[in-house]
């Protein structure tokens, strides 16, 4: 009984030591003509997601309207078989693939674009312009790439479909709008998507990046993006002649006064070693040469990733403010107000989602093409934010390279390529197929079948 006892024993930490071990070769076969297999779908597909590509950069449109673009997407879910859902959060769009039982993936891409005039001097560059949120009419461009995501995300839909055979679960993918805004998100929560879909085990999302070349992709565990907040700060004085300030109270010096003083918190209040930005894009205040305006308005971008130092931000903004608008004796009923307009927690890659992915990466696009991952960025995305309503969800964001094959080589000289969100920025064609390639084989690593 004693020997019998042992040997159960022993046979149950073999199995278990078994069930951890890696990778079988069989498995690893198995893997290798799935991914040759995704590879010939996108590549036969190539032609038509550069295309569609060409046609959303040609075709730009700002956060809350992108009318075309969503259309172009839901003509595509709906022709592939997808539950399709349009209007979530105004222009978002919704494509749920069942796929018998097994996890839930969602797959984000945005849709908006730039108030940016295009500088690239492409054949396919935008001259389209659009209304700002003011009313007045801007000059637009896909100067972030979103253009890419959404042929990602066509050429996703259609490998997926075609490839239910190798996968088991729920894909749910979304084009969201208002990325740029950081509200998009929100929106959509806000606008009834867990009463189309079923909440995710996994959320994951792609953006593209200069400084990788066209043809790889990265993923890094851990803090990726910055969480943000965009605030207009409305100051208020008293208009006037402009030969006589004594008699006015000038909202563009106060302004001038409170910017000047914004730029002192991330230095003077925030710890050193918090990663902290603190951005006034854009000063808004009168018409003419000689008259002093009523008001101006202040848009200001924070950055950060501790929930204490974006209220140390936040405050810091509003007693800075309030103190310029006293020092001019500001009667109480003109104290500035603040107005909080989008706002995004930072993305934090899940650890074992980013073990997952890694191989995934390889798979598609080769050991030189899975390159290591960027450092940690202050720019921001709100993605992560359609699961807010579910924080077990994990969170995973990749990176893909759209820069020129030379891109590493020109960083070491200290050149860099045009960064997302300038007028000269471009997104290289190759980047079109290696992205979809990866998102497809990151998608299918998440929704394998179970042995």
């Amino acid at each position: 009984m004693t020997i019998r006892f042992r040997n159960v024993k022993f046979l149950a930490i073999a199995l278990v030591l078994c069930a951890s071990c890696g990778p079988t070769a069989a498995d690893e076969r198995a893997d290798a003509e799935l991914a040759a297999k995704v590879k010939a779908l996108v590549n036969a597909d190539e032609k038509r997601l550069v295309q569609i590509f060409q046609q959303l950069h040609l075709h730009p449109e700002l956060g809350f309207q992108e009318v075309q673009t969503a259309a172009l997407v839901a003509k595509e879910f709906k022709a592939l078989g997808y539950d399709t859902h349009t209007g979530i959060g105004k222009t978002g769009v919704v494509g749920i693939l069942k796929n018998g039982s097994g996890p839930v993936v969602m797959f984000r891409s945005d849709m908006d674009a730039l108030p940016v005039l295009e500088e690239t001097g492409l054949p396919y560059a935008s001259r389209a312009t659009g209304s700002a949120a003011n009313g007045s009419l801007v000059p637009v461009m896909h100067a972030c790439g979103h253009d890419a995501h959404i042929a990602f995300l066509v050429g996703v839909a259609k490998a997926m479909a075609e490839l239910k055979s190798h996968w088991s679960g729920t894909l749910v993918l979304i084009a969201q709008p208002a990325e740029e805004l950081i509200e998009g998100a929100k929106a959509m929560v806000q606008g009834g998507l867990y009463e189309k879909s079923p909440p995710p085990d996994v959320l994951i999302s792609s953006h593209v990046t200069p400084q990788h070349a066209a043809g790889t992709a990265s993923v890094k565990a851990g803090r990726r993006n910055a969480g943000c907040d965009q605030i207009d700060v409305i100051i208020t004085g008293v208009g006037g002649h402009g030969s006589a300030p004594n008699r006015a109270k000038s909202p563009i010096t106060m302004g001038a006064l409170a910017i000047v003083g914004y730029h002192s918190l991330v230095s003077q209040t925030v710890d050193p070693q918090e990663p902290s930005v603190l951005t006034v894009g854009s000063f808004q205040a009168g018409n003419a040469n000689n008259v002093i305006p009523d008001t101006a308005t202040l848009k200001v971008n924070i950055r950060w990733f501790e929930p204490a130092v974006r209220e140390q931000l936040i405050s810091g903004i509003k007693r800075v403010t309030d103190a310029v608008a006293l020092a001019a004796d500001v009667p109480p009923e003109l104290m500035p107000k603040y107005v909080m307009k989008g706002s995004a927690g930072p993305v934090v890659n899940d650890d074992e989602a980013v073990r997952r992915a890694e191989p995934a990466l390889r798979l598609a696009l080769g050991d030189k093409g899975a390159v290591p991952g960027l450092p940690t960025a202050m720019g921001s995305e709100d993605f992560q934010d359609l699961a807010s309503p579910h924080p077990t969800t994990k969170i995973l964001h990749v990176r893909i390279g759209c820069g020129p094959a030379d891109v590493e080589e020109q960083l070491k000289k200290g050149i860099r390529p045009a960064a997302n969100h300038n007028s000269k920025f471009k997104v290289e064609l190759p980047a079109i197929a290696a992205g979809t390639k990866a998102d497809i084989l990151v998608l299918l690593e998440f929704l394998k079948k179970k042995p």
